[in-house]
Order: structure tokens, then sequence, then C-alpha cells
């Protein structure tokens, strides 16, 4: 059975190569890139705990915000001051690292197909954040926070919205009034926190067993070392805003205010049409861009009995267990959505019927895709008939290293859209039955798995942790599963030949000692 043709591409490949460097420092499992989305919620947390301390010392007036500000900062370097540059730094910290969660969905291609939900609600994350930063500067109001109250009246004067221009708002330091505080504290405290909350719970409404907790040692590294910056860096106000002067010499936070100076460079217009057209061009990147479309799984309800185990495993919620519509004794059966169903045939190797012992023809199981059906793979788990031993069946994933570049006598290889579709009857039937001596596994790298839970399904499967259960009289001896980056080609050959060495050993001792 030839590999379904998929491979990494370019950028996916460059990326798991960059990846790769911080393995050997945090392991694959606590890699940060393989938790992007959930440090962006762990460093909002530490935003909100250091923002509420802020606030108890905040004065939302025209003589107060700066000068509480400043006293918070001076009165309390080890408490105050560190509190409100940890505030800044994991702020930005957030920003970053939505960014960065955002490229990676993007250069891995996990933004095409039913995966468009997420990523069009994500768009909007990015400028919510923002929002929430531009309008923190602002209640810091100094001249920093001039620039950009300023700024940001006339970029919202272009809009067809004030009947008095905003930036009227800001001509002397007399037309600034508390209630401008009070608004800007009632937008950052709660308004905004609200709509993100609202926007993050509609990111992962799709996505099952969402991910929102990193590792802990990733939150307790990320957390010591903002505090290490923030007593390093301290965070500082500029001088008192001043709208009798214009503020020149302003250190500005490029993550939050780097389009201001484009105002000034280009005009309001033409940085509405700029920020407009690229968040368009995101927002629309799954349509602009689709790719092929991989093909739904399919219910046979002949061999379908409700079990549930399929809807269990999906990592995209794609299939329901609804009443029987076919009048067999079961009560259940599965229904796939298709608009959710990406194709990555994890509910086959859930399903209890997928098993090649059976002696259907042609094979067939409660849920298969209609291009990788049971039966193809049960004819696939056939050694090459040249009679070497050890022989030895490599499995693959689409989006792990590609088997199709290891062959040679004894070697069998067979690609699959995730390696949580080979169901853990397929191993025992590879080894008593197809004629192996060993079956490796070889999916995505731990915690980095392309279809989020399909390696962690396939463990559990063989340790007899989830259903359906490999047997327990398939010895393990004879069962090798590496997680892997697609890069990772030299680490599959060393651990392909040290696992022939060891089935060596276990087919003939003396041979296995003497070699």
């Amino acid at each position: 059975m030839k590999a379904s043709g998929r491979k990494p591409g370019l950028a996916a490949s460059l990326l798991a190569r960059f990846e790769l460097l911080l393995t050997p420092l945090f392991g694959s499992l606590r890699n940060p890139f393989h938790h992007l989305g959930a440090l962006v919620v762990y460093f909002f947390w530490i935003v909100l705990v250091s923002g509420i301390y802020l606030l108890i010392f905040y004065r939302t007036s025209l003589s107060g915000a700066w000068l509480s500000v400043e006293e918070l900062t001076r009165d309390q370097p080890f408490a105050g001051g560190v509190m409100r540059s940890l505030h800044r730094y994991a702020s930005d910290a957030a920003l970053l690292v939505l960014g960065g969660h955002l490229l990676r969905e993007f250069l891995r291609g996990r933004f095409r197909g039913p995966r468009w939900y997420s990523w069009f609600t994500g768009v909007p994350l990015l400028w919510i954040v923002i929002l929430l930063g531009i309008t923190g500067y602002w209640m810091v109001w100094d001249q920093l926070a001039q620039f950009v109250a300023v700024g940001s009246a006339h970029l919202l004067d272009v809009l067809p919205v004030f009947s008095d221009p905003m930036v009227r708002s800001f001509l002397t330091n007399d037309s600034v009034s508390d209630r401008f505080f009070t608004l800007i504290a009632f937008i950052h405290l709660i308004g905004l926190p609200i709509v993100l909350v609202l926007g993050i719970w509609f990111h992962v409404l799709r996505i099952r067993i969402a991910r929102i907790n990193p590792p802990r040692t990733l939150m307790a590294g990320s957390l010591i070392g903002l505090l290490i910056l923030s007593l390093l860096v301290p965070a500082e106000s500029h001088a008192p805003a001043d709208l009798a002067m214009v503020p020149a010499g302003l250190a500005l936070d490029w993550f939050y205010l780097g389009a201001y100076p484009l105002i000034d460079r280009f005009g309001e217009h033409a940085t509405w049409a700029g920020l407009s057209g690229l968040t368009l061009l995101l927002a629309a990147l799954p349509w602009l861009w689709p790719g092929q479309r991989a093909p739904v799984a399919q219910v046979r309800l002949s061999d379908c009995t409700g079990c549930g185990y399929c809807a269990d495993d999906c990592p995209y919620g794609a299939i329901d267990i609804v009443p029987r519509s076919d009048g067999r004794k079961y009560e259940s059966e599965a229904r796939v959505s298709p608009d959710l169903c990406v194709g990555c045939g994890i509910c086959t190797g859930s399903c209890p019927s997928s098993s090649p012992f059976r002696r259907q023809e042609p094979l067939t199981t409660g849920i298969e895709l209609p291009n990788l059906t049971m039966d193809s793979l049960k004819q696939a788990i056939r050694t090459d008939g040249s009679g070497t031993r050890p022989a030895v069946l490599l499995v693959g994933c689409d989006h792990g290293v590609p088997v199709s570049r290891f062959h040679g006598p004894g070697l069998t290889t067979l690609s699959l859209p995730c390696i949580g579709m080979l169901p853990p009857a397929a191993i025992d039937y590879a080894l008593r039955v197809g004629g192996f001596d060993g079956v490796m596994l070889g999916g995505c790298a731990a915690g980095d798995c392309h279809h989020r839970y399909g390696d962690r399904w396939t463990r559990d499967r063989i340790r007899r942790a989830r259903p359906p259960l490999l047997r327990a009289r398939v010895p393990r001896e004879r069962i090798l599963m590496r997680r892997l980056k697609p890069t990772e080609h030299g680490r599959v050959f060393s651990q392909l030949k040290a696992f022939r060495h060891r089935l060596r050993h276990l087919i003939d001792p003396q041979a296995g000692a003497g070699s």
C-alpha cells in the first residue's frame, strides 16, 4: 500500500527543524512551540492577576492617573513596580505568542477545510488583544498615552461615526475630563476582557478537549523569565501628558503600538486601508487557498454497533451518536458531520469492527475513509515476499517522517493520514498472520500530533488504557512506537536498525548475540 502522497511542505519542514532546536532543552512533550495557544491563555491569566493588583492603587481621574501609576512604581519597587512590569511584559508575551501561534498554524496548513472556523475566529482575537494593550497605555496618561490617544482620534475621525471630530477632545489639557478615564477604564477592565473571553470560547468551540493549560514546567519557566525581566528592565512611565506640547523621544512598544508611526508616515486613510486589507486577507485565507479536501469518513450501519468509541476519539467533534435508524437491535449509530470531518481516519482505529481477522469479503468496518478502506489496509499488511528476516512493518503518518523514503529487503512501509487510524487488531494481525516479526509505528512528535490526539490514542490502545484494546497476547517487545518530527529521518533509520537487531535476537538468540 503506497503512501497517500501528502508530505509535509517545505515551510512545515523548515518549521520542524527550527522547533527541534528546543527539544533537547524542554523535551518534545514540553516544547513551547507545541503549546503556543495554551501559553497565550496562561499569559492572559498573568495579565489578569497583575492587573487586579494595579487597579487597587489606580485612580481614574485626570490628575490621579499618571500620579497613581508613578507612586506605585516608585514607592513599591519590589511589589507594585514588579507587578506593573509583569503586567506589561506578560501582555507583550501574549501578543507575540499569539502571532507565533497564527503563523505556525498557517505554515502547517491547518487553516483549510473544516479548520476554517478556528482560523476565522482566531483572527479577531489578534485585534482584541491589541486594543486591550492600546487602552492599557491610555490609562497611564503619560506622553506616550498622549501620542496614542491623539493618533487613535485621527484614525477614528476617518470613520463616519462621530458627529464631532474626536481629535478636538485632545486640543488642550482642559478638554480632557475625568469621564474620559472612567470610559477607558470600563473598556479596558470590563468591556474588552468580556469580548476576549467570548472570543476564546468561540475559537475552541469546535475543538474537543481543547488544551488551554500548558505543562506546569512551561508555566513556571515563563513566569520566572517574566519576573527576571521585570526586575532587570522595569517598566517606567514617560513624563506626564501635556497637550500643549508635542511628545518627542518616545519609547514605543512596537508589539502594540507599531501601527501609530504609520499614521504620520502614510496618513489615516492609507493606514486604515493597509490594516483592513491585511485583516481581510488573513480571514479569507481558508477560501483563497483551500487546498485539496480530504475524503469524509463514512458510516457502514451493517458493521456499526453504536458503541461511541469513534465519537469519543474524534478530535474535531465530527461524529455524533444518534438513535438507530435501520431497525437493528442496537440502540444507537454513529453519524458523521461532513462539515467538521478532516479525514484523519482516527475513527477507523477506534471502531471495534476494524479487525483484519474478520473473514468478510470485501472487508468493511463501522466507519472508514472511502479512499483508505479496511479491506485495502488488510491487503497492505503483507511482507514483501523476499523471505528476509526479521520482517518489519513500518507504519507512518502523512504528517510525520515520510516512510516511503525507507526501503530494503524485509521492510514493508505503510503511510496513513494519522497514526491513530491504525486499529490495534491490525498490529496483532501483522504479527500473527501477515508474516512480520515486528511492527514499528512512527507518529508525530510527542505533544504535536497534526490531528491533536492520534498518537496518544494509539499509545493508549497498545497499553490497554483506551478501547479498543490491543490483545494482551500480543508480544509488546515486537512493537516499537516512536514519535518524531517530519525531518528526523536519521533517527528513524537508526531506531529501525536497532529494532531489527533486537528482533533478530528474539528470533534466534544465538544469532543476535553474535551480530
